[in-house]
């Protein structure tokens, strides 16, 4: 390490350092100001550390997770930017934490989820060994665009990393499509047909035209929004066949699923440690990159078992008598599966929804009018009552009267304490879907209550 990059190192953890003592995250900050004085610091601290990255719209912390377990399952010395500070200034924290002031690594791997826009700047730093791409959606169209120009992005940082293995969503036409151009080895994982429930065709797709020719694609099933057994009529170009694969969803609760699943053709029945079918990606996600970073079989399907969810993602707090699951929304896809996660609950329940445009979030709110809170009604008989609450309560309160909840059942709470206070003498359960800001703050709240670890360290 030559002068500079030590300098840089003293500075990052002594800003750290101070955060911490302010009782601030101090995620992203301190890496910012090291880049400023030695801007290839993460390139020189990574060189020698085995990385997998998790990129994507949805499901990237949650993917993460799950591979952070079967890391500790297997032994393996790891670092990870668990906080989800996920741009290059918050990697390149996480690895200056993990170091000595001479700059040598204490840890052998890394776990990092990175932002779909951050690809670019961050790939060719990092030089990951397995890349995993979880889905490609609509999402924050102020900040991202369409979701080709995310494809794009994620494609170019993928260039610059030829020797990667790249683990991409077979039933997401984006995602695979990513094989065609580039010479990376590829795998694939997904859900089989059997593995999801009888839909005729793709539900708000943002993928409805064949990548490569512009035909419609036709569809042998679909599991979520154009998530699915895909094939184009004209040029050919279908779902590949996954290497990773669930076969059967066998059971679904509100707190865990178990599935069949086939790993390179070996049949396996596991459990993964969260309701939802989207969760179910998530886990053969996460097991196909942590059996391609050199994790056994038998490790990585006991770490879907017994790992615990990211901050905000299924999250669950005993506030009082009340069980509640805190579950992040962000864009019409993501909040389409947490619906059906809410539509297969059999108790009662509290709905709180908090809607937020700060920057984190993105500032266009249109996509709420996209999101199918119509089905709402479907389960009307169970939801107790509503609250909407955040920066933008009163947009979400005209979305939710638009979409058939009489205004009379819903209450708008800004004030989050007094929302949680409110909450705790209830013996009924309580699904909050909060966007990413309103995440942290009604998180901070709800820990006060209940107990929990702060955001960095969950």
């Amino acid at each position: 390490m030559n002068l500079k990059a030590i300098l840089a190192i003293i500075l990052c953890k002594l800003l750290r350092l101070a955060a911490r003592i302010l009782h601030r995250g101090g995620t992203a900050m301190p890496g910012r100001w090291a880049l400023k004085l030695c801007p290839d610091l993460l390139s020189r601290l990574s060189k020698d550390v085995r990385t997998v990255v998790i990129t994507g719209t949805n499901g990237k912390t949650t993917s993460a997770r799950m591979i952070e377990q079967a890391f500790r399952e297997q032994g393996f010395s790891y670092l990870a930017n668990r906080s989800g500070a996920n741009l290059l200034s918050g990697i390149t924290t996480e690895f200056v934490m993990n170091c000595t002031l001479a700059g040598k690594m204490k840890k052998d791997c890394a776990v990092i989820e990175c932002d779909e826009a951050a690809t670019v700047k961050v790939f060719p730093q990092l030089r990951p060994q397995v890349v995993v791409v979880t889905n490609l959606f609509r999402d924050q169209l102020d900040r991202y665009g369409e979701v080709t120009h995310t494809l794009g992005n994620i494609r170019s940082a993928i260039e610059s990393v030829p020797e990667a293995t790249i683990c991409l969503n077979a039933d997401c036409s984006l995602c695979s499509s990513l094989a065609l151009t580039l010479p990376n080895r590829a795998v694939y994982f997904g859900l089989e047909k059997g593995a999801v429930p009888s839909r005729a065709k793709a539900q708000l797709s943002d993928a409805t035209h064949c990548i490569r020719c512009k035909t419609e694609y036709e569809y042998d099933y679909v599991s979520y929004g154009h998530l699915g057994g895909f094939r184009c009529p004209k040029c050919g170009y279908a779902r590949h066949a996954a290497d990773y694969a669930v076969t059967d969803v066998i059971e679904q609760r509100s707190a865990g699923t178990t599935a069949a699943v086939s790993i390179r053709g070996e049949r396996r029945i596991v459990e993964i440690n969260l309701g939802a079918l989207y969760n179910v990606y998530n886990a053969i996600g996460a097991l196909a990159a942590a059996m391609e970073m050199g994790v056994g079989a038998d490790e990585a399907v006991r770490a879907l078992g017994v790992f615990k969810g990211g901050f905000g993602r299924m999250e669950a707090f005993q506030l009082g008598k009340a069980d509640v699951r805190m579950m992040l929304v962000k864009n019409p896809a993501g909040c389409n599966q947490v619906i059906d996660y809410l539509e297969n609950l059999r108790n009662r329940f509290v709905l709180v929804v908090c809607l937020n445009d700060r920057g984190a979030d993105g500032t266009d709110i249109s996509w709420i009018w996209d999101a199918e809170f119509e089905r709402l009604n479907n389960i009307a008989g169970r939801i107790e009552k509503v609250i909407v609450s955040g920066d933008r309560a009163q947009d979400m309160r005209v979305r939710l009267k638009y979409a058939g909840i009489p205004d009379e059942n819903i209450t708008v709470e800004r004030d989050y304490e007094k929302l949680v206070s409110s909450l705790e003498p209830l013996e009924t359960d309580v699904c909050l879907m909060p966007t990413y800001t309103a995440t942290l703050e009604l998180r901070e709240v709800m820990i006060r209550h209940c107990g929990g670890a702060e955001f960095w360290e969950g």
